[in-house]
């Protein structure tokens, strides 16, 4: 069962909240339609339940608001709008991606392909699926991780009759076996057809809460269409003979020479037709919508007390039961992130693998750096270090480097242009394990692309000039560590920046300011004679520590200094650890929940 109490958006300079104080449930093992013209406030009540948008009010899910939900996925299934998923990845790949999130298995994936008709199609990639089959794949990941309730958001809208009967027996089968369904709708006839339980909207307010039947009856009642290029003199024949009949006649006139005739049937208006030589070009029954109901009459103690006054043919108005939770609806509650992937390495594995960005980046910087190498070993002034990491004087970094830091300036960039933490419930939440997760999947991209490149360049030196070019190096290990290094470094940079600023574009921009800003800046301050010396300093160390380290340990510390020590190396440790200030900064200030 879910219980809206008291939602009220937060008021908007010289307008109206576009929700206010509205209060309703949508029972278990039944379908509840959200129904109201475009602008009622549709769209902003889910999003005030899903505690995506600031207010106040409370939504319960039976019994329980959202944020103190274990397991949201498992327990509210929601589809609002299209499926927000990197357009390159495949419907497969989307929703194993989500299996992660959600902490589900993932065979989860193929049972809800089958489900929703898309079982071989599951290759199809985001960006090449209909209205129908993107519907049907939202559909999908709402339901993956088996929740009671489901909230949607127009689901129909544009949806052939077809995929419109489809819709209603999928919403009909999970109230069947007691879960909870609200959806919006605007169509008043739709809402009659599909739902068992209207729940209608007016401005942001509730106007009615009546079951099928009785909305039915109060909203909707029979009328005869009637197509002709007569309209007027029909109209003005047919509202002749009633008020002659002394019958209950109504004539509508509508666009496009059509006319709605409430009070009558086909076969009278047929036979008047025929009768007055009206050409005729269709005749058909039709269910209308009288408009909007009443609204309520004011309540003069809103929020004391809960009251359900029923009103006639069984509709009821709620006022908020404020008083049966005190405190419920005193303060706004501001929106919360969502919660972080159950399992963030597998979730973040699947992110990186799911589309060909990293492989066609991976394969740009090889063909890059087995070319520089190539031309500047013929030059032959370049030394054999910068030789094999193809990095000449011109270029600030090595692509190697430039590459990481683009592969990681995308995991977080592209992550907030494309959510898929949970379908359509907001961008990715700055999470310490998601956050972890990261770090380790870029950095280990970043030292296999360096591996690689130094790999290739070695390979290529040895086909094109012989294997006398590349004799072994004596400080071969502060080289791999230093090279090791500045990747992991580059790539970590553009992870953070594009965290900070939510774009991939701040992330480059990161990674280029550390050699083309701040390395000089270092270099400068580095150029100061010194009056002290951190000789000794291992040893000093080794005193220090509570157990006994080996012997190698000074000579891998001695490594690790002088690489600090290096102008890019310093640039880069003071970067990443202002970035990550910066990051822990705007994560705690945007109220995220770690």
């Amino acid at each position: 069962m879910l219980q809206a109490i008291g939602l009220t958006s937060t008021h908007r300079r010289d307008l109206p909240p576009a929700v206010d104080d509205l209060t309703f449930e949508a029972r278990s093992g039944c379908v509840t339609a959200l129904l109201g013209a475009p602008g009622s406030g549709k769209t902003t009540a889910l999003r005030l339940m899903l505690e995506l948008e600031s207010g106040r009010g409370v939504t319960y899910f039976r019994g329980n608001p959202l944020h103190s939900i274990a397991h949201p996925a498992r327990e509210v299934g929601v589809l609002l709008g299209d499926v927000p998923g990197h357009p390159a990845r495949t419907a497969r790949g989307q929703l194993r991606l989500l299996c992660a999130a959600a902490g589900v298995p993932v065979s989860r994936a193929d049972e809800m392909l089958d489900v929703v008709g898309l079982a071989g199609l599951g290759g199809r990639r985001l960006g090449t699926l209909s209205l129908g089959m993107d519907r049907r794949l939202g559909f999908a990941s709402a339901l993956l991780g088996d929740p009671q309730t489901l909230i949607l958001d127009e689901p129909s809208k544009g949806l052939s009759p077809r995929e419109n009967s489809w819709l209603s027996g999928l919403l009909r089968t999970h109230a069947s076996y007691g879960g909870t369904v609200l959806y919006t709708t605007s169509d008043p006839k739709e809402a009659a057809r599909l739902a068992d339980r209207v729940v209608t909207l007016d401005g942001g307010r509730l106007v009615a809460d009546q079951d099928a039947a009785a909305f039915s009856r109060t909203r909707l009642r029979p009328r005869v269409a009637v197509r002709t290029p007569h309209a007027a003199r029909l109209a003005a024949v047919v509202a002749g003979e009633a008020r002659a009949a002394q019958r209950s006649v109504e004539v509508v006139t509508e666009e496009g020479n059509l006319l709605s005739v409430y009070g009558s049937n086909c076969a009278e208006i047929g036979e008047t037709a025929f009768r007055h030589g009206v050409l005729v070009h269709r005749l058909t029954d039709e269910v209308g919508d009288r408009g909007p109901a009443p609204a309520p009459a004011p309540v003069a103690a809103r929020g004391a007390a809960s009251a359900a006054t029923a009103g006639t043919d069984g509709e009821k108005r709620l006022v908020p039961p404020s008083a049966e939770r005190p405190g419920a609806l005193s303060h706004p509650s501001p929106p919360r992130p969502v919660r972080s992937p159950l399992r963030p390495l597998r979730y973040e594995l699947r992110r990186l693998l799911g589309v060909r960005t990293a492989a066609l980046i991976a394969t740009a910087v090889l063909v890059a750096s087995v070319a520089l190498c190539v031309l500047l070993a013929r030059i032959g002034d370049t030394p054999l270090p910068a030789l094999l990491a193809a990095w000449p004087d011109f270029l600030p970094l090595p692509p190697a480097a430039f590459g990481a830091g683009l592969v990681g300036a995308l995991s977080f960039g592209e992550e907030f242009r494309y959510p898929a933490l949970a379908t359509a419930r907001g961008t990715v939440p700055r999470r310490l394990g998601l956050l972890l997760a990261k770090l380790a999947v870029t950095a280990a991209t970043a030292l296999l692309l360096a591996v690689l490149v130094a790999a290739a360049d070695s390979q290529a030196l040895r086909l094109v000039y012989g294997s006398d070019l590349t004799p072994v190096l004596q400080n071969w290990p502060a080289l791999i560590a230093s090279w090791g290094g500045l990747a992991v470094g580059c790539a970590w940079a553009g992870l953070l920046a594009a965290g900070v600023f939510r774009v991939a574009a701040a992330g480059v921009a990161a990674v280029l300011a550390v050699p083309v800003l701040i390395a000089p800046l270092v270099q400068k301050a580095l150029v100061v004679p010194s009056a002290r010396s951190i000789a000794g300093l291992p040893s000093r160390l080794r005193e220090l520590a509570w157990v006994q380290l080996p012997q190698q340990a000074d000579l891998l510390l001695m490594a690790v200094v002088r690489l600090v020590a290096q102008p890019v190396g310093a640039a880069l440790t003071l970067s990443l650890s202002a970035l990550i200030c910066a990051y822990l900064f705007t994560g705690l200030r945007r109220g995220a929940r770690w």
